[in-house]
């Protein structure tokens, strides 16, 4: 944890969520398992809102072949956070996505992570 958080400005998009009651661990904190979820959900409706994922209709999808988080703060259930998402690189076949976790108008992410889709 001693790295410096990432800021809301390194960001371009951001997709409100709200944890859910089976995102708490039995410490009641949201499990660290539960932030690569928020990154694929943020990743896939972003995709779905610029017409580039079809989840009913297309033969193409993302497999995701490597993925990392950090987090700096824990999060507990009832609470809205915004998932900020941008591209970190984009090749042929491949995208890095890059996230950050983040309390309505905090600065500072509470976890942050990326993950590759090819």
């Amino acid at each position: 944890m001693g790295q410096q958080a990432d800021s809301r400005d390194r960001f371009r998009h951001f997709v409100p969520i709200t944890t859910r009651w089976a995102d708490n661990n039995a410490c009641g904190h949201v499990n660290n398992v539960v932030h690569y979820s928020l990154f694929d959900t943020a990743v896939n409706l972003y995709l779905i809102e610029q017409d580039a994922l079809d989840l009913h209709g297309s033969d193409v999808f993302g497999v995701v072949v490597e993925a990392g988080c950090r987090s700096h703060e824990s999060l507990a259930y009832p609470e809205p956070i915004e998932v900020g998402l941008r591209v970190a690189s984009l090749g042929r076949t491949s995208a890095r996505w890059e996230l950050g976790v983040f309390r309505p108008g905090a600065d500072l992410a509470v976890a942050e992570g990326h993950f590759v889709h090819v």
